[in-house]
């Protein structure tokens, strides 16, 4: 008998169903906070079917990229043909995750739960790979950033892994009255009514903040690590290269996918101040980054 659960995502429907949905629900327990009623005649963006048997013959694609997936210490390979998109997750310890997304339905056959066998965190990864994609075609794109909300808005810190993100954000926690934490790895930044809005996700890194939640998005700020705290505001090409790298790097591979992405980002950038943060790991950052972002 099939199964079936429905999840609001950045004001999006997401489903996934098949005969083995609660194994693979059970396996991405971070959704929970997102369910909501399941509705078969209700319209998702993108329809998850699990436990499929996928043959090697249907993997057979262009590939786009391929990229380690440091979590599950597996390979990733991102294909195309004509009609779908390939994803896969191999390594020698674990059974492979495979999806084949149909591009032109938005539906996507997955073998998780096949046998009763679902790696979590191989299917956590390739759930957010392709409801990535399904999202960008409504102008969402999920944000490698750890995000604050001050003053009912957003401020989304930017940066690669080890420069402080995290650290800022709990920075700001301690030190910036009602400040608190919306997402710390990625959350979904959506331009909705031409305005950027910022969404909890069921992805956190290592931080579980899953909140069902959104704020408008008051700034975007890069951050570097440097022997003093410094901020000065981004224009033009220096505000997209503040963003670009954040946004999911295997879609540049793809040219709709790119596209969708530099829509997001020139809403973004024209819509949303950005900043460069030179800072140490001191309350000092935290008060620099408030009062500039909120004229304070």
């Amino acid at each position: 008998m099939e199964q079936g659960r429905d999840y609001i995502i950045a004001d999006n429907r997401i489903r996934v169903y098949g005969p083995n949905a609660d194994i693979a629900a059970a396996g991405v327990r971070s959704f929970e906070v997102f369910t909501t009623e399941y509705n078969p005649t209700a319209s998702p963006i993108i329809e998850i079917y699990t436990g499929c048997e996928i043959k090697s013959n249907e993997l057979e694609s262009e590939t786009l990229t391929s990229f380690d997936f440091e979590e599950g210490q597996a390979l990733c390979t991102f294909g195309r043909t004509a009609t779908h998109y390939t994803f896969r997750i191999e390594n020698k310890n674990n059974p492979p995750l495979y999806l084949i997304y149909e591009r032109a339905t938005d539906k996507v056959r997955c073998n998780a739960g096949l046998n009763g066998i679902c790696n979590p965190s191989f299917l956590r990864f390739g759930m957010w790979f392709a409801i990535g994609i399904a999202a960008a075609k409504h102008q969402t794109a999920a944000i490698h950033s750890s995000v604050i909300i001050a003053n009912n808005e957003a401020v989304m810190f930017l940066g690669e892994s080890g420069t402080g993100k995290s650290t800022h954000t709990r920075l700001w926690r301690e030190n910036i009255e009602g400040a608190t934490l919306l997402n710390d790895d990625s959350p979904f930044l959506r331009i909705k009514d031409g305005k950027a809005i910022v969404y909890g996700s069921p992805w956190s890194g290592k931080t579980p903040c899953y909140k069902s939640e959104s704020h408008p998005l008051r700034a975007i700020v890069r951050l570097s690590q440097a022997p003093r705290n410094a901020m000065r505001k981004l224009r033009g090409a220096q505000a997209i290269g503040a963003l670009l790298p954040s946004m999911p790097p295997a879609f540049a591979f793809d040219k709709e996918l790119e596209e969708r992405m530099i829509d997001i980002l020139s809403a973004t950038i024209t819509n949303v101040a950005a900043y460069h943060l030179e800072c140490l790991p001191n309350a000092e950052a935290a008060h620099l980054a408030y009062n500039t972002i909120f004229g304070l």
